[in-house]
């Protein structure tokens, strides 16, 4: 048993997630363990001083802290990190729905994976606007011969297969700006992946996304949100507010330091000022002799609920505007780093009306001995839930990509590297890049009609 366990362990691929932060960059290395969980092997952070709001300002220093968080990571794993998945966020992030439909000539046969494929392909082939190009193409329920509301057509029959997607684009100089960081740091990018959705992977359980929940992942810079409803992702938006913003307002509302602020905040601070006492006073020293100023936790609080508030009502206003607002049954999930601030779930069901709880990444984590107690201890924390979930998401791919290559009709044919017309950092691409093009069943274009 215990053989045969060892052996399905070491046939995981072993996969790096690396998130860009606005406060840090956290480099996760893992893979699957024999019991289908997330097994961390290593783990490096380094603090993020190019990036404001979730969007590269700063190559150099960017580049600094990747390669330092990928040095701790892989000498804490044992681990030669050179492919990461990377995750993208930023105010520049723009969501749409678009349906595609397509005619297929190939009766005989049912619908099968290259059918979706061919699909997915056409929407990256959209026109966005000046400036923006597509990440992520998700697609939601499928229309197969007008019957509606289909998740999974594989293996159905039928001429006309129709699908809803949710097309997720940003601007092409920030995309440009994360991808050379990367390379500069000596990485190369083998997926290209929204945080919020990595955050959900890592948080959310299938019953929640099912039943309709909100996923709220609080960040340094940035605020993400990822609404899902029957197990389909409905609606994303990034907010340009996260806990940097509560940090600013303490620094000037109580005329500190900005490391004294970031301790008041994370020592001190609440998001309900009516849940602490008049009496209670925090002592900050002086600057170079100057007398001590005395900063009362009430009044800590209410600067502080004031941001959270409007974070929130920005939420509100996005869960408002998906139209979804009636049928999250699941309520609100809360995660990332700004969190872990007191009362905060109780003001978030204050100001939507909906039930709030915080997601912490554990339930996907096996515990791995090798690790120190502590670093286990962090990886528990919602500041890693990115992090986790870009591991997660990346494990998945990988193991697509193997899944693929196992199945008869496969093969490997030695060519020309291919020129895409679709742009996309995945597996596949890789090899093909490398020379190895991949044939299924004699796939052709004249297969379809147009």
């Amino acid at each position: 048993m215990e053989k045969g366990a060892s052996t399905q362990a070491k046939s995981s691929p072993i996969v790096v997630g690396l998130d860009i932060g606005t406060t840090k960059i956290c480099v996760t290395v893992g893979r699957r363990s024999s019991h289908g969980k997330i097994e961390i092997l290593g783990i490096g952070k380094a603090e993020s001083a190019g990036v404001t709001r979730g969007v590269v300002s700063n190559i150099q220093k960017t580049v600094q802290g990747i390669s330092q968080a990928v040095d701790d990571a892989s000498s804490q794993s044992n681990v030669d990190v050179k492919i990461v998945n990377v995750g993208i966020a930023g105010q520049h992030i723009k969501s749409l729905q678009h349906r595609g439909i397509l005619t297929r000539k190939d009766l005989q046969n049912e619908i099968q994976r290259k059918d979706i494929e061919k699909l997915i392909e056409d929407m990256y082939k959209l026109v966005m606007p000046p400036g923006e190009e597509i990440i992520h193409v998700l697609p939601q329920e499928f229309t197969v011969d007008n019957e509606p509301g289909i998740k999974d057509p594989i293996g159905m029959a039928g001429v006309r297969l129709e699908a809803n997607f949710h097309i997720i684009s940003g601007h092409v100089s920030a995309v440009k700006n994360i991808l050379k960081c990367v390379s500069n740091a000596g990485l190369e990018t083998q997926e290209l992946i929204l945080e919020p959705l990595a955050s959900s992977e890592s948080v959310l359980s299938d019953e929640e996304k099912e039943a309709g929940v909100v996923l709220v992942d609080i960040g340094g810079g940035t605020t993400d949100l990822a609404i899902f409803h029957e197990g389909i992702i409905r609606h994303t938006a990034v907010i340009p507010f996260g806990g940097n913003s509560v940090t600013e307002d303490i620094r000037e509302g109580c005329s500190v330091m900005r490391n004294q602020a970031e301790l008041l905040k994370t020592r001190f601070g609440s998001a309900l000022a009516d849940e602490n006492k008049e009496n209670e006073i925090i002592c900050v020293p002086g600057l170079r002799g100057r007398e001590p100023k005395e900063i009362s936790v009430k009044n800590l609080a209410y600067v502080i609920q004031a941001r959270m508030e409007e974070i929130i009502e920005h939420v509100y206003y996005e869960i408002k505007a998906s139209g979804y607002e009636k049928k999250l049954i699941a309520g609100i999930v809360i995660t990332g780093g700004g969190s872990q601030l007191k009362h905060l779930p109780q003001l978030v069901e204050y100001v939507t009306g909906l039930d709030c709880r915080v997601g912490y990444p554990n339930e996907h984590l096996a515990k791995n001995e090798t690790l120190p107690k502590n670093i286990y201890e962090d990886l528990r924390s919602p500041m890693f839930a990115t992090g986790i979930g870009l591991l997660i998401k990346g494990i998945q791919k990988a193991e697509e990509v193997e899944e693929m290559l196992k199945q008869p009709g496969v093969y490997m044919e030695k060519q020309k590297p291919v020129e895409k017309s679709k742009k996309s950092f995945g597996l596949f691409d890789k090899l093909l890049q490398s020379g190895a093009k991949f044939i299924k069943d004699d796939i052709k274009d004249e297969d379809y009609i147009r």
